[in-house]
């Protein structure tokens, strides 16, 4: 049995809840998998908000999960300031490490999912499942500001690329 201790990063930023909520449900499958698979002793799944996520945490991980909303059409502020941050002192160091994104938007979610395959391209990261959004359909002001809920459909598809991520590093 292979003793090497794994480390799935879970990288989020909400302001309404919705992302945070996928991000836990990626965390929780993940972590189911790991019991399943009995490997609790040599696996972690590290839920980071971006603003806390320096380039230390990524380079220490095994593989990420990526979380936010879309927010005006693109990745949100918090989480585009993480990967900037971020994004020098990793390069040419994560190569073909796995990843996977949740997005959370209102109506599309596609700027935002396309500015994050950009950034992994450039780590030469894998995408190992399509991007998942969840749409809130949030279109007033008020909407747009008000906590979210999400389904527990969405819950089950974020729940499901933990599991996968998981099960890749195990």
């Amino acid at each position: 049995m292979d003793n090497t201790h794994r480390k799935l990063l879970i990288v989020w930023h909400s302001r309404t809840g919705a992302a945070r909520q996928m991000a836990e449900a990626a965390q929780r499958g993940a972590q189911d998998i790991a019991r399943e698979l009995d490997a609790m002793g040599r696996f972690e799944a590290r839920l980071v908000r971006a603003a806390q996520t320096g380039a230390e945490d990524l380079l220490q991980a095994d593989g990420y999960i990526f979380c936010a909303p879309e927010n005006l059409g693109s990745l949100s502020g918090e989480m585009k300031e993480f990967f900037d941050r971020c994004y020098y002192g990793v390069l040419d160091r994560l190569n073909g490490r796995p990843y996977g994104l949740l997005v959370a938007a209102g109506s599309d979610g596609q700027g935002a999912v396309r500015q994050t395959q950009k950034i992994c391209t450039g780590w030469r990261l894998e995408q190992v499942a399509p991007p998942r959004i969840v749409l809130t359909h949030a279109q007033t002001p008020q909407a747009i500001a008000a906590p979210k809920e999400i389904g527990p459909e969405d819950r089950a598809h974020c729940h499901e690329l933990g599991g996968t991520l998981a099960a890749l590093l195990l």
